[in-house]
């Protein structure tokens, strides 16, 4: 039996009917309701507002969704609590239970369940209680038929994520449990092609797959015709609601993914609580709104092999295709230990993002690298402004406070020049980092206004790194003790990153 899901067979039946527009660019704001007049009126009140002004009407537009007080726990569809039995029957029956009932919670109780993908519905909220754990097959296979979902900023038909749901209104995943995608170095992380990760030569990897799937969409191959699967090794995320809104993902432990761990992508109302997350595999980011308007990321604790969040909007044509920004964004009171960024934008960031409100996180790591960074380059393009952040303690990093990179893989080999603009830092202390500021702009396309305000960087090993940014604003703010009023150009050094 396969499980449910946007497949390619529904994805040609759709086209079949006439309404595949709908299906390929659809409007955030159609997956959240079209905006009466009083709602038109807000929006245009809300643009009108700058800085953190902006944040009351964003929250005020968050709200978590609400279920009915109807439970049905998988043991009764047939679940068995041995980590051994195939649960993935059990968890399709009590969800379509669920949703034909008008909603409620799927609950998983205390003990181990097997499973293969988990599709969500409307309605339907995933609850793993304390001591339950879901334990994710390490078989392939068991993520196949392919569904429409994005593999690094590019939409293709793939493996299935774990946890997905394609198109639905009101899905939430909460609980004191844990879900382990038992992914290591035999499973999954190897596809990587990295050593680091159990790779050995001969075996297989995703490059090729990978170079085949950006030339398809550079070509404008239709995505229903990107078909993805068993033998091209591209790693299925985590959790992935697509084309959501009103989404909740409380609570719940996650371990050892195989890629991105959630990853919500063309979402509207996402609210991100509680969650602790644990995986240091390749590419393991923590959260990655993706193409998503008004997210709430609060009160998570990050370990992650990649950046603990990182907001995106589509890779290079494929993002421009489609041209929907990230935007009206909220992190607030998260930790961070080991990533490549606490707080990262991009590298697929094509669609830009705009209004990501950063405040009360503390970062601490010496395997963390940086505080905050975006990082874009003339393949990508994109415009990334509005971005604050405050009220941020770092214990360390290991190289930068705040990095912006035009020169990310590459660099100024392309014809979309990247915009920066509006980038703040408030009230932001790190007692030890290799540069405080990391600023690289082309000659074509220069980073504009950055100020930092009441800031104060302690034991910084370099001078900062300073090109194609002018005019960066500096007010009450410390390097090594010495008031720092003013900025010199310095390039990088060569061989630099």
């Amino acid at each position: 039996m396969q499980p449910h899901g946007f497949n390619r067979r529904d994805f040609l039946k759709t086209l079949g009917a006439g309404v595949g527009a709908a299906l390929v660019l659809p409007s955030l704001t159609a997956c959240a309701g079209t905006l009466g007049a009083s709602g038109a009126r807000g929006a245009a009140d809300e643009a009108s507002l700058t800085g953190w002004d902006r944040v009351p009407g964003i929250l005020a537009r968050i709200r978590p969704p609400v279920f009915p007080r109807r439970d049905f726990p998988i043991t009764r569809f047939g679940a068995v609590a041995d980590g051994t039995t195939d649960a993935t029957a059990a968890f399709r029956a009590a969800i379509d239970a669920c949703s034909s009932a008008g909603g409620g919670r799927v609950v998983v109780p205390a003990g181990r369940y097997l499973t293969g993908p988990i599709h969500l519905r409307s309605n339907v909220d995933l609850h793993v209680e304390k001591d339950a754990t879901v334990l994710f097959s390490r078989d392939p296979k068991a993520y196949l038929p392919a569904v429409l979902t994005r593999f690094e900023g590019t939409e293709l038909m793939n493996y299935s994520p774990f946890i997905y749901a394609y198109g639905q209104t009101n899905v939430a995943i909460t609980g004191q449990g844990t879900l382990d995608g038992q992914a290591d170095r035999e499973h999954w992380w190897s596809w990587k092609g990295s050593a680091e990760f159990g790779w050995r030569e001969g075996m297989p990897n995703y490059k090729a797959s990978r170079v085949r799937l950006l030339a398809a969409a550079e070509n404008g191959v239709p995505v229903e015709q990107r078909t993805f699967g068993e033998g091209d090794y591209l790693r299925p995320q985590m959790i992935q609601p697509y084309r959501c809104a009103n989404v909740l993902i409380e609570g719940v432990t996650i371990r050892n993914s195989p890629m991105w761990e959630i990853h919500p992508v063309l979402c509207t109302n996402v609210t991100v609580r509680g969650v602790t997350i644990d995986s240091l595999g390749p590419n393991n980011d923590g959260v990655d709104p993706e193409s998503c308007r008004d997210v709430l990321i609060e009160d998570v604790t990050f370990n992650t092999g990649d950046d603990c969040i990182a907001i995106k909007s589509g890779r290079n044509a494929d993002g421009r295709r489609l041209n929907v920004p990230s935007e009206n964004i909220v992190v607030r009171n998260c930790r961070m230990a080991d990533g490549h960024g606490g707080v990262s934008i991009g590298s697929e960031i094509s669609g830009g993002v705009r209004n990501v409100f950063v405040e009360r996180c503390r970062m601490d790591s010496p395997n963390l690298e940086r505080v905050t960074r975006l990082k874009t380059n003339a393949v990508r393009g994109g415009t990334l402004e509005h971005i604050y952040l405050r009220d941020i303690t770092v214990g360390q990093v290991a190289h930068d406070v705040l990095a912006i990179d035009f020169f990310y893989e590459e660099a100024d080999k392309g014809t979309f020049m990247p915009t920066v603009r509006d980038v703040e830092l408030r009230n932001v202390t790190a007692e030890k980092s290799e540069h405080a500021l990391y600023l690289r702009g082309f000659p074509q396309a220069q980073i504009s206004g950055v100020r930092l305000i009441d800031c104060d960087f302690r034991n910084v090993a370099k001078p900062n790194v300073v090109e194609n940014a002018p005019g960066v604003e500096l007010r009450n703010v410390r390097i090594n003790g010495t008031v720092v009023t003013s900025l010199t150009p310095r390039p990088a050094t060569a061989g630099a990153r």
